[in-house]
Order: structure tokens, then C-alpha cells, then sequence
């Protein structure tokens, strides 16, 4: 456990942290030092293999920024707000583990963008995400104008920007910005589910994966191509792909040891 209001949990080698600010889970700048220990601890400790995040309750998953905080901050006190929020969603984007936000209602502002920094989301049927910055005079700052438009597209990311309207869940699956909608009862569950079945797969070709198609989003085509070539030969040299192909070969469960 990292603290009161980010709670650290371990289930076998899958690692999951909760927003615990009920019943709205609003982002303060505590609440993002924390979030950065509970990252620091998953980098650190190789046997965890794959991440959850969620919130606590059933209103929010995080309804956005503190708001008591942020209308007493100076525009100096703002900017170094964004600072630390951009280095706690980059590092949860590019974490060596894949990451999973289990969002339970309400995902707005820099909670939205807290599920955009992850690999992947699942939703409850009463989840709604949105980016409702425009409707108080400003715009999100935590990455939503970048990568909402690289998840689901530049006009469909407008709308949402534009407009600062929240999306129900099942509109989020249609847009492609939630991988899947189930019942809320069956949120973590499922997302435990899956979590499972990413950290079955082989270390260090996980690895490999999410750091070369990461990079791949912003670099031209050729070069993201020859990264590839690069990252499979680093992939192809490891213990894991002996082990991958001779159990192919056996007909039987590879045992992977993440070398």
C-alpha cells in the first residue's frame, strides 16, 4: 500500500492500483506524488507482469482535477501542476508492463487522461468518459488534445474536445477509445482476466512490443519499420524465444523466464 489515497495491491503477478478519494476520486498533486511511487514500486519489482488501474465507488473512476486546488493555483502553480502530471501519465504510458484502466463511471478531464497513458481500457455500462475542459474556459493539459486524437481519430477527438461532452460506454467501444464494455459488477474481474493473459506472455518480447510500437506513433513509416526489424532481432535473441518455439515444437506450455 503507497498511501491512503493510492492504494498499492498485489494479486500473484498482477499489480493494481485504486484511485481511493471516494466518491469522485478528484486528481490533486498528492495524489500524482503517490501515483508515482506506486509506478516506481511496479518498475522495480521484475515478477509483476502486468498492471490495473481503477477507482474506488461506484460514481468515478477519477472525475478529473481537484478543483479546490487547482482555482487557488497561480498560473506559475499551474504550470508545474501539468509538469508533474505529464511525467506520472509518460512514465505510465511507457511502463514495460502492459496496463489496463478499469473504469467504473465517471472518467472526465485528467481522469479520461489517466485511461489514455494506459494500454488498454475496459468499461462498466454506467463508465463515461470526456474531456469538459472547453466548458470552463480552458483545455486539457494532461495530454488529451495529443492522445485522445491518436486513439480514435482527429474529428471523433474534436467532437469530444470541441463540444466537452461526456460518451457513454458503449459510444466508447464504438469509437474504439474502450477495448470492451461489461457489466459493472463484472469489472475487475474481467480486467483481472485479462491482466492474466498478458502476464502469461513472454517478459521480454512484451517488452520489446510496447516500446517499439510506441515509439512507431511518432516517427515516419520507414523509420518505424526498421525499428521493428531492429527490436525482433533483440526479441529473437532472447531465452524466451528458444523456449517459445521448442515448446511450439514439443506440443507443450512454454515456461518462459523473462531472459
Amino acid at each position: 500500500m503507497v498511501s491512503e489515497i493510492v492504494k498499492l495491491e498485489r494479486e500473484d503477478d498482477i499489480a493494481i492500483i485504486t484511485l481511493k478519494r471516494p466518491p469522485f476520486n478528484p486528481l490533486n498533486s498528492q495524489v500524482f506524488y503517490d501515483f508515482n511511487k506506486a509506478l516506481a514500486e511496479i518498475e522495480a519489482d521484475s515478477s509483476i507482469k502486468s498492471v490495473i488501474i481503477t477507482g474506488s465507488g461506484e460514481k468515478a473512476f477519477a472525475a478529473g482535477a481537484d478543483v479546490n486546488e487547482v482555482a487557488s493555483n497561480t498560473s506559475l502553480e499551474q504550470h508545474e501542476f501539468l509538469k508533474l502530471i505529464l511525467s506520472v501519465f509518460n512514465r505510465l504510458e511507457n511502463l514495460e508492463k502492459p496496463t489496463i484502466a478499469a473504469v467504473n463511471g465517471l472518467a472526465l478531464g485528467g481522469g479520461c487522461e489517466l485511461t489514455l497513458a494506459c494500454d488498454f481500457r475496459i468499461a462498466a455500462e454506467n463508465a463515461k468518459f470526456g474531456q469538459p475542459e472547453i466548458n470552463i474556459g480552458v483545455i486539457p493539459g494532461g495530454g488529451g488534445t495529443q492522445r485522445l486524437p491518436r486513439l480514435i481519430g482527429l474529428s471523433r477527438a474534436k467532437e469530444m474536445l470541441f463540444l466537452g461532452e461526456a460518451i457513454d460506454a458503449a459510444t466508447a467501444e464504438k469509437y474504439g477509445l474502450a477495448n470492451k464494455v461489461v457489466p459493472k459488477e463484472q469489472l475487475l474481474d474481467t480486467a483481472k482476466e485479462f491482466a492474466k493473459k498478458l502476464a502469461s506472455k513472454p517478459i521480454v518480447a512484451m517488452k520489446i512490443l510496447k516500446r517499439t510500437v510506441n515509439a512507431g506513433q511518432n516517427i515516419d513509416l520507414l523509420t518505424a519499420l526498421n525499428l521493428e526489424i531492429d527490436s525482433f532481432i533483440v526479441a529473437f535473441s532472447s531465452d524466451d524465444r528458444v523456449e517459445g518455439i521448442n515448446a511450439m515444437l514439443e506440443k507443450r506450455k512454454p515456461h518462459f523466464t523473462g531472459k
